[in-house]
């Protein structure tokens, strides 16, 4: 039992410490952290992607409205919004930015190079002038990459295994994404002649251009369909994956929200983990690291994601070896 006059000591004590708690809460400056994302506020899948960065910050000890507060800027796939919304953040005196979505990162290179950036998946960011390396990348940008080239043969061959008869791909793709051009399409056309396939390319900008780039590679016989990282095909999922449907092309994907709307087959890192990896960069910058001397992550953790429902549709067999490395089987 304590005695009385220690529970009082004991309590005055406390009614010390609260305030001093509470002070040295209330002197900390509140940071400001903003998101730039070259997609839109209302994809479920995207939303998930922030919760599990905002959730990861939480557990590093950054809660919203106490010591952060987190601006969040969708600009889908049209650059005059996200210049705009870029300009915003920047005017609001971010402390760092977190960035997913090539296009997105170019408008932040145009108008700062002093706001600390993180990306959050951004493919090939030495090879594309973002970081001068990945060790050391100097600057104001590091983060995480979220594609590899060398992926891409690997994805081919799976479409390939999954529909042997295919002897031409398609890549539809945004030529906004400078990635695309540079890498993707290269390494494309290096990995498709030892697999028997002519490669062919088309650019998009919208739904109707989807549209007649998916009916074109219809025409051809054995077509198939080859879907790079990129916010307008993501953005346009539906459309595509019906399309993809009535035309009876077999397709991969390099995002499983496109196999979840219906699509065939995705291979691609995980999303919401390079998100989560990202917070620990936000952290580390807000307690007064600089990004250049944070070295560029490369993706950890890839999940194959199989669609049997569309496999049946289009009167194909999944092989049992990609069945078995599956991270999920949609059925």
């Amino acid at each position: 039992m304590i005695a009385r006059r220690e529970f009082i000591t004991l309590l005055g004590g406390a009614a010390v410490a609260w305030p001093l708690a509470a002070r040295a809460q209330q002197g900390e400056r509140m940071r400001r952290v903003g998101v730039l994302m070259a997609w839109l506020d209302t994809d479920q899948d995207i939303q998930a992607r922030v919760a599990g960065f905002r959730q990861e910050l939480g557990k590093l000890g950054w809660s919203e409205g106490v010591n952060v507060h987190i601006e969040e800027r969708f600009g889908g796939d049209n650059m005059d919004h996200l210049r705009a919304q870029a300009a915003e953040l920047i005017d609001l005196k971010v402390d760092a930015i977190l960035v997913a979505g090539r296009r997105a990162v170019s408008v932040l290179r145009q108008q700062t190079q002093s706001v600390p950036i993180v990306l959050a998946g951004i493919s090939d960011p030495a090879g594309q002038g973002l970081v001068a390396t990945l060790a050391r990348p100097g600057g104001n940008i590091t983060g995480f990459s979220m594609f590899e080239f060398s992926v891409i043969g690997k994805m081919l061959e799976m479409l390939k295994q999954t529909a042997p008869g295919i002897a031409r791909t398609a890549v539809i793709y945004n030529p906004d994404n400078p990635a695309t051009d540079l890498f993707v399409l290269p390494a494309f056309e290096r990995a498709a002649p030892a697999l028997g396939v002519q490669p062919a390319g088309f650019a998009v900008h919208d739904a109707a251009e989807i549209e007649r780039a998916i009916e074109a590679a219809a025409r051809s016989p054995n077509g198939s369909l080859f879907f790079p990282p990129d916010v307008t095909v993501g953005i346009h999922r539906e459309l595509i994956t019906a399309l993809v449907a009535r035309h009876r092309l077999p397709a991969i994907y390099s995002d499983p929200v496109l196999v979840r709307s219906g699509g065939l087959m995705s291979y691609s890192p995980d999303r919401v983990d390079i998100f989560r990896r990202a917070a620990s960069y936000v952290d580390r910058i807000l307690r007064g690291e600089k990004p250049g001397d944070l070295p560029v992550q490369q993706p950890v953790k890839f999940e194959l994601v199989v669609n049997l429902n569309a496999a049946k549709a289009l009167g194909l067999t999944v092989p049992d070896k990609l069945l078995v490395a599956a991270d999920e089987v949609i059925e």
